[in-house]
């Protein structure tokens, strides 16, 4: 399997010889790792590749949760890699992904070979963020939900965001908060039931790489890309880099810059879609996508929010919001 990997390498990159190889992070559960990978022989001086073995289950002995685990994870990889052959070479400048060089399977075993973002000049990361790093981020997802608005998700997953409801009973099960989890379908609905485009998914400040001077920024890992609203992806960003007190300060100035450059691209693309129409719609959801992660989040970490948090207060809003909908 070393030659397999080697010369899939080399064969994408159009490489004489490997010189380096980098270990960048490991996979879950030891499924496999990302490397950056230094050539020799071609004008492109490094690739990250995704070195991914899929077992035919967890190992071990598991419990019902770790065999949805497991399962969740083996569909992730196998939609990244969709997503990859099929629908990264859409996004242009505006949502700059990286350019995917060669996919290639044998056995278990697939090796997924990127562009390296860090020699196309977006070599810095963040844990947290500045604001203009986070308007940034914005208008990336902003082009992001534009490119792919009203869009199937086919080969991706139906509904995108590693915490959506469907595959995530257990944390639902632990949930320790009656009003949310009863909750937790109406959210849902009101999620699907609005335009639709592609969420990335897993859009936290990490998966985010940089230019120097902050303003120009890429995206990366793209394993719980699926269908959804675009919300999602926002409220989760924000949650991923400011707290919950820059979160609420901010909140009105968040969405205005997201709906501005969402405007901006629909009109650029030619969209046939109502651009006002899907602000009030999409800008009205944005606390109920903060509270589907939320009730995710309190059912994986059972964390006792206080009750005068923000997003406990957003929650409350949100169900009451929703009972009032469907009594009327």
């Amino acid at each position: 399997m070393a030659d397999f990997f080697e010369n899939t390498v080399l064969r994408a990159a159009s490489a004489g010889r490997i010189s380096a190889v980098e270990t960048l992070q490991t996979l879950w559960k030891g499924y496999g790792k990302i490397v950056r990978v230094t050539l020799e022989g071609d004008a492109r001086k490094s690739v990250v590749a995704k070195h991914v073995r899929l077992p035919k289950s967890g190992g071990g002995r598991r419990g019902r949760g770790e065999d949805l685990s497991h399962a969740r994870k083996v569909k992730s990889y196998r939609v990244e890699t969709a997503w990859y052959q099929g629908w990264s070479g859409r996004c242009d400048d505006f949502c700059r992904v990286p350019a995917c060089l060669a996919v290639e399977t044998r056995g278990d075993v697939t090796v997924l070979v990127l562009e390296d973002l860090d020699e196309a000049g977006f070599a810095r990361r963040a844990a947290r963020a500045d604001w203009h790093e986070v308007q940034a981020c914005l208008a990336w997802l902003a082009s992001f939900h534009a490119t792919f608005l009203g869009c199937a998700p086919d080969g991706l997953w139906k509904v995108g965001t590693y915490w959506h409801l469907d595959t995530r009973p257990t944390e639902l099960a632990a949930l320790r908060d009656p009003a949310l989890r009863t909750a937790a379908s109406p959210i849902d609905r009101a999620l699907r039931e609005t335009f639709q485009t592609i969420v990335h998914g897993d859009a936290k400040i990490e998966n985010f790489c940089f230019s120097k001077d902050g303003l120009r920024v890429a995206a990366l890992d793209f394993q719980y890309v699926g269908g959804g609203c675009g919300m999602k992806d926002v409220a989760y960003f924000v949650g991923s880099c400011l707290s919950e007190e820059e979160a609420e300060a901010l909140e009105g100035q968040i969405l205005d810059c997201y709906f501005s450059a969402l405007t901006e691209t629909v009109r650029r693309l030619g969209k046939p879609v109502d651009v006002a129409d899907l602000e009030q719609s999409w800008r009205a959801l944005y606390r109920v996508a903060w509270t589907d992660f939320h009730r995710f989040y309190k059912g994986w970490d059972t964390v006792r929010f206080l009750p005068t948090s923000y997003s406990e207060r957003v929650a409350a809003e949100t169900i009451g919001a929703l009972g009032g909908r469907r009594h009327r």
